[in-house]
Parts: structure tokens; C-alpha cells; sequence
């Protein structure tokens, strides 16, 4: 009896201990309302594209861990890069200095880019990826004696939470308390074969009645948008007129980008390329956090000049960190190689024989696919973060199936090493899910 009461009492004292309430003491986690939604799952380990919790259950990565970790978790390759790198140099201010491993990253992000691109300047996320990008539009027609300050950006596309990036952002969910402080955004629909007549009249008007400065968009697919995609030729008419009137185009790649969408970059995919492009997530392979802003030799001379006040002056104390160069370099090696290029082949022809499989599904209303990437949207009306939406999420976990939904949306995005076997897995639990729902 006594013993089964020290049990009870060291089961209690582990669970009060435990990382679950540990975390709860102090933690905010992001997107997350904490009265409704208290307890965060604690993961221990990760490995390919498995995850791990405390209680040793495995789950299948669906989402890459937020689009980053594309080559798998604790790659072994990149491992022994990051590794040797931290041996030798870990830190060192980037104004004044600079290093090998940042040289050496520049030089290979522009053997991959689009190839008007000539410039490399280092954040350190997504967001202040697309921050860098405004602020260099805006400053480049402020250099040349024009005061543009209105920014075109489509409707529900999401380019980050600073508030430059916020302010260019459409989905209202997350900008409602900052709406009034944001600068001028006009926004324009996602085009498709029945409006695009009406979107380019649109952004005529727009270019017509303000002085714009630069339009920013999510080429082919919004990520927080329910994952929503549009034809490459349609975006390419903007973009064309945008060049016509000297608006400065941003390719916000911060998801999109290293091979996701089939190519290195979903910019590959559009005839007109970018004047500034936007990078981050998958850049770092998931191991530590880093964003680049690429950009024209034209926009970089526009901020050549005897007067310091037309230097960029933007700055992050961790720009070109070492051992996020050394990771970065690691994955752009891997995604050129044939292996990974042969799993990105794998991957989207899995997708596609699935969704022959399903797109017909009476609780189906649409499917789509571009590269890696692959969404169905279901039958049914719900909030983006409201019950619903946790039960479906709450049945792929307990099928140890890490997919998270936006609304009515269930998207696949698994790092590129996932198994054929694990991505069956995943098609299963979404069929089970199709019959209970």
C-alpha cells in the first residue's frame, strides 16, 4: 500500500515538474491564446522527419517545422558544418568586418537566384527580410528625389509581423489591434483566369492615383493564406506593368523559396524577375535563424553616394552570423545535389498520384499542388483557429501526424528526406479523416 502510494506521489511530483508546467510558468508562445489553449506538447528530440515528445511517441514532421527544416532534422551533413564552423569563428560585428563563410554564402545564393540579382544584404527572419525589402524600395526613390510612399500588395497575403511587413500583410486576424500605425498599403486580389482583367485595371488605378513605391507579393503560392496558389502568367502581367512604371517588385520567397515549388526559387517559374527578393526559413536548414535580402545592381547604386545620409542604414547584430552561413552553405550543397533533387521529384509525383486519388472526394471542395506543397480545403465553413480546427489537428497527433491546418485547410509541406512510407502515412490519416469528419 505504502508503495503504491510513493508511486502516486513521484507521478505527481514529475507531472507538477514536468516540462509541461515548467513551461507554463513563463512561457507566451506565439499564435496561441493561452486561456483556451494552456499546455504546449513538450518535444525532446528530432531526427529526419521525425519528431519526438518526452514520452518517447514519434511524429511525422508534415510541415517541416514552419517550411525550415526541408533537408530533415539534425542533418548529419549539416551537423559537421555547423560544427566546424562554431570551432573556429562564432560571432563577429558585420559592419567594419566581414567573413568567409558570409563571402562564400553570397557567392552561392547568387549562382542560385534569379539572375538579375547582384547584392546580398543579411537579417535575421522572414519578416524583417520583407522589412529590409520595403525600406530599400522606399529609400531607393527617396535617394533619386522622390517621395513615393505607397506600397501595393495583394489581398490576405502575409509578409511578416514587423510593421512594415505586417502593413503590407492582408490577413486581418493578426493586424487588427495595429491597423492604424501601419504606412499606406493598397491592395490588390490574387489574380485568376475570371478577374485578371479587373485586377490590372485595378492596379492602374492605384499606380494612377498615388505615388507607389513598390508592390510586394508571395510568388505562386500564400502560404497563410490556406496555402493559395495562382498561374505564374497572371503575376507576370503585374509584375510587367510594375516595371513599366518604375514600382519596385519584392519577391517575398521567405516560404516559397529552395526548391519548394519545383525550382530553386518560385521567381525561376515567372518570366519578369524581381527587383528585390526576400529569404529566410529553409535558408538555415532549421538550425539556427538567419534571413537575406537580395537585390538589382540598380538598387543598390541608387544608395551610392559622397552623403552618408543615403547609406542603408538597417542593422541587426547577428547580420551573417558564421555558423548560420556555415548551415545555410551546408543546404544549398545538399539541394543542388542529385539526391535531394531526386527527392523533390519523388515527393511532388507522390502528391500528385494522391491527389488523383481524392480531389474528387464529396467532402473535398478543392485541391492543389505546386512542387512539395500540397493543400485540400474540406467541405465544411470554420474558424482559422477555432475548435474545429483543433479536433482535426488533435486527430492527426494522435495518429503521430504533425499537420497543422489553417481553417478548413489541410496542407502537406514535409521535409524533403520524409519516406514514401511516411508520406502513405500521412494520406491515410487524411482519408480517415475525410470518413469521420
Amino acid at each position: 500500500m505504502k508503495v503504491e502510494q510513493d508511486n502516486k506521489v513521484s507521478d505527481l511530483m514529475i507531472e507538477e515538474n514536468g516540462l509541461r508546467a515548467r513551461d507554463q510558468k513563463h512561457i507566451w508562445h506565439p499564435l496561441t491564446q493561452h486561456k483556451i489553449h494552456p499546455e504546449a506538447l513538450p518535444i525532446v528530440k528530432a531526427k529526419g522527419a521525425l519528431l519526438y515528445d518526452e514520452s518517447g511517441k514519434e511524429y511525422i514532421d508534415g510541415i517541416a517545422s514552419w517550411y525550415t527544416a526541408m533537408y530533415g532534422h539534425c542533418n548529419e551533413y549539416i551537423l559537421a558544418k555547423v560544427g566546424k564552423q562554431m570551432q573556429q569563428l562564432d560571432q563577429i560585428v558585420f559592419a567594419g568586418f566581414t567573413h568567409e563563410p558570409a563571402i562564400k554564402l553570397s557567392e552561392a545564393l547568387i549562382e542560385i537566384l534569379p539572375e538579375n540579382q547582384e547584392k546580398i544584404f543579411f537579417s535575421d527572419n522572414g519578416s524583417t527580410a520583407n522589412e529590409v525589402g520595403i525600406k530599400m524600395a522606399l529609400q531607393y526613390h527617396f535617394n533619386r528625389g522622390e517621395k513615393r510612399n505607397t506600397i501595393i500588395a495583394f489581398e490576405d497575403g502575409f509578409h511578416g509581423d514587423t510593421f512594415g511587413a505586417m502593413s503590407a500583410s492582408g490577413l486581418s486576424v493578426y493586424n487588427g489591434p495595429f491597423e492604424d500605425f501601419f504606412i499606406d498599403v493598397q491592395r490588390i486580389p490574387t489574380p485568376n483566369t475570371n478577374n485578371i482583367d479587373e485586377v490590372i485595371e485595378k492596379l492602374h488605378n492605384i499606380i494612377d492615383s498615388n505615388s507607389v513605391a513598390a508592390f510586394i507579393y508571395e510568388p505562386l503560392v500564400q502560404g497563410a493564406n490556406a496555402m493559395h496558389m495562382f498561374d505564374a502568367k497572371y503575376i507576370n502581367q503585374i509584375l510587367k506593368i510594375c516595371k513599366e512604371n518604375d514600382v519596385i517588385t519584392i519577391a517575398d520567397e521567405v516560404m516559397t523559396g529552395f526548391g519548394k515549388t519545383g525550382s530553386m526559387f518560385a521567381s525561376d517559374i515567372i518570366e519578369t524577375k524581381p527587383d528585390i527578393i526576400s529569404m529566410s526559413k529553409a535558408l538555415t536548414a532549421g538550425f539556427v535563424p538567419m534571413a537575406v535580402t537580395s537585390c538589382t545592381q540598380d538598387i543598390y547604386d541608387a544608395f551610392l553616394d559622397d552623403s552618408v545620409g543615403k547609406a542603408f542604414f538597417h542593422a541587426h547584430t547577428y547580420s551573417a552570423n558564421p555558423i548560420a552561413c556555415a548551415a545555410a552553405l551546408a543546404g544549398i550543397e545538399l539541394l543542388q545535389s542529385e539526391e535531394y533533387q531526386n527527392h523533390i521529384q519523388r515527393i511532388t509525383a507522390s502528391h500528385q498520384e494522391f491527389d488523383q486519388k481524392i480531389k474528387n472526394h464529396p467532402k473535398i471542395k478543392t485541391t492543389r499542388q505546386q512542387g512539395v506543397i500540397y493543400a485540400l480545403d474540406l467541405q465544411i465553413e470554420m474558424d482559422r483557429y477555432g475548435k474545429k480546427r483543433y479536433e482535426i489537428f488533435d486527430h492527426f497527433m494522435q495518429k503521430g501526424i504533425f499537420l497543422r491546418p489553417l481553417g478548413s485547410t489541410i496542407y502537406i509541406l514535409a521535409p524533403y528526406v520524409v519516406s514514401t512510407e511516411q508520406l502513405d502515412k500521412m494520406y491515410e490519416a487524411i482519408l480517415e479523416l475525410l470518413e469521420s469528419v
